[in-house]
Formats: C-alpha cells, structure tokens, sequence
C-alpha cells in the first residue's frame, strides 16, 4: 500500500517545536520534537513496554520520559533509564526515523535508515531566487486515500467542474491531454489557445485579452506533485517559443503524506514569477489557493465515501490515462519493495525540478 524508502513530508517546521507532536505517518505512530539546540527528532510513537504512546510522556532536556513508568528514551530511540529495573532490557528500544528540513517543511523517511539520502528532496531552484515569489502555503487533512489525491493532481480536466470560478473555465473542458510516464513519475499536459484567462489567475497577469495557457501536472513518486501554470499573450506560448516578457509562471508544489488507508495530510505552497516582495500578492495566493484546495478536499472525501460503498466496477475515462499509469508503476514499485525487505530495496528519487518550466 505504500512505498517506504522515500520522503514524505511530516510536518511544518513552525509545527515541530520543543513539544510533544504526534502524528500518523503511512499507519505508524510518530512523536515529533525539537532538541534544545532546535535539531528535529522523530521516534516510534509507543513504549515498549506497555505500548503507551510516548507523546503522553515528557521532555526532559533532550530526552523523553514515559507517562506511565518513566521509561526514558535518548534521540536515537535507546532507553537510557527504567525505573526499578536493576538493568535497562536489550528490547527496550523505539525506532528513530532520519529526518531533514527544506523548503519550511520537516521531511521524514519512513524506510531502511541506511537508504535515507536528503540530496534526494525535490531541488526547487526559484526557491532563493530573489525574483520569484514565495506564498508558504498550509496542510489540510483529506479525508481519503492518498491515491485518490494523486488521481486528482493528474487530471487537469477536473478544474473546468470543481474550480470553476478559480482555476478553471470553459476552455479546460476538452482540449485533449498529453502523458509522459518517467522514471520519477508522470506528467500529464497540455495547451490551450487563444482562451480566456481563468478567475484565479485573471488579477495577476500582466497582459490583457486572451490567452495562450499551459497545464503541466507532474505526480512524482511517491506521491508529490508539481503542477505548472503558464499564462502568455495569445499566440506567442510553446514549449520551444521564447519566454514572452509577461508571461505568467506559478509552480505549485504538493505533497502527500498518507496518514492510513483512509486519510492523507496534504502539504503545499506555491512560487511565482512576479511581485516577489509583494506581501499582499502572498496573502491573495493564500486565501484563494485554500479555497480551491477546500473545494478538491470535498470532492476526494466523497469519492472515497462513494468508492468504499460501491456495488459495482466503476468506470474509467481517456483522462484518467495518467492517474491509472501512476497507480500500476507505483504499485509495482511496492511490490518490489515488499518482496526484497527493508534492506535491499532501491532508493525512489523525488527528483530535481527546474523553475519556471
């Protein structure tokens, strides 16, 4: 059901503080903390000897005190003191998880430690680019399977019904789509001609009149997607044309941390091209990206509800081309994951991403 070696998002870094955080990362229990010296600290949510999570202990110093019997764990998950034992057990360990932080988020990987690499984070070169801008975005739970929010993020076709006065319009509604399946994921995309700018974007752009519009949406594995946004004057976009001086570039970046089988934390923000200082610019981002979001966020709970209680096969479309190739490469990915054990299985690159697009 999920691919271990590979990072997931496992909070804000505004969320891990010196304080117990307790999270549910593909189904295991996670406490979270900040050391004194502020290096973040992940460890398997449940004291071994009686399976109390340790979030309902203490912080002494850097270390962690059980709630029920004052076992305590050093950072590295060895017990360093039990109290009335005349020695600490060989089993009284907790899992530790490697941990990194980029982009104001807290990264954690779930699989074989040894594998865990930082290098492998998605690289977001605009991110110190003093010309772009930043709006640092929010995380929301979905109340639904983590696929399902793939599924979403690889259709563009679905904007012209649930963003219909945000990101979608009209001219989104049947332009046919291209799917590229790569090494570190899927992308599905296309142009749009001589089209109507859609509400979101409309206040932004530096132009007026119509369109050239480009939907780039890139699901990379495991679960992190990078969806493109490029508005031009009308007659002037390509994928070979030069950049047109007012072209508008939004590159949106999301990532999906499954919680279980049945809910997903989703994390995101977005940069642009323009305004970069622009604090309101920011505001406006976050206030309607959050809208939009919350719109995805209704659909994909009652599609989880309506295919959980389904009592035949639903259907599929020619749109639903790239989520269907995502879910059979990731599907296999696990498979061989699964069959070769914790230790031998490959590293899964998020991969590298270069502005503007």
């Amino acid at each position: 059901m999920f691919l271990k070696n590979a990072w997931y998002v496992a909070a804000r870094d505004k969320e891990v503080t010196h304080s117990l955080l307790p999270v549910t990362i593909l189904d295991e229990p996670v406490v979270l903390y900040r050391k004194t010296d502020g290096t973040p600290v992940a460890l398997e949510n449940a004291c071994p000897h009686r399976m109390l999570p340790l979030s309902m202990g203490r912080l002494i110093g850097d270390e962690l005190e059980c709630g029920y019997h004052g076992l305590t764990f050093d950072c590295s998950g060895t017990c360093v003191k039990a109290p009335g034992a005349q020695r600490i057990p060989a089993s009284a360990q907790v899992r530790s998880y490697p941990l990194a932080e980029r982009y104001g988020l807290v990264w954690i990987w779930m699989g074989d430690a040894q594998a865990a690499d930082p290098d492998e984070i998605v690289q977001i070169d605009e991110w110190d680019d003093p010309a772009w801008g930043i709006n640092h975005g929010d995380a929301m739970t979905v109340d639904c399977h983590y696929l399902y929010v793939t599924d979403n993020l690889l259709d563009p076709s679905h904007v012209a019904w649930v963003h219909r006065s945000s990101f979608g319009n009209a001219a989104c509604e049947a332009e046919p789509l291209k799917t590229v399946v790569a090494e570190n994921g899927v992308t599905v995309s296309r142009w749009m001609r001589d089209v109507e700018v859609a509400p979101f974007y409309a206040k932004f752009v530096k132009f007026a009149g119509h369109c050239d519009r480009k939907q780039h949406y890139e699901v990379r594995f495991p679960s992190h997607a990078i969806i493109k946004a490029i508005f031009t004057p009308a007659g002037t976009g390509g994928d070979d044309a030069p950049p047109h001086p007012q072209v508008f570039l939004m590159n949106s970046y999301n990532f999906m941390t499954p919680v279980n089988e049945s809910q997903t934390r989703y994390f995101w923000f977005q940069t642009r091209n323009f305004d970069p200082h622009d604090q309101d610019v920011s505001r406006q981002f976050d206030e309607d990206v959050r809208h939009a979001f919350e719109e995805d966020r209704a659909v994909l709970t009652a599609v989880h509800q309506g295919m959980a209680r389904r009592r035949k096969p639903n259907i599929d479309l020619a749109i639903d081309s790239g989520p269907l190739r995502f879910r059979r490469a990731l599907g296999q990915m696990i498979e061989r994951e699964q069959a070769a054990g914790p230790a031998a299985v490959p590293v899964y690159v998020v991969g590298r991403q270069q502005a503007g697009g």
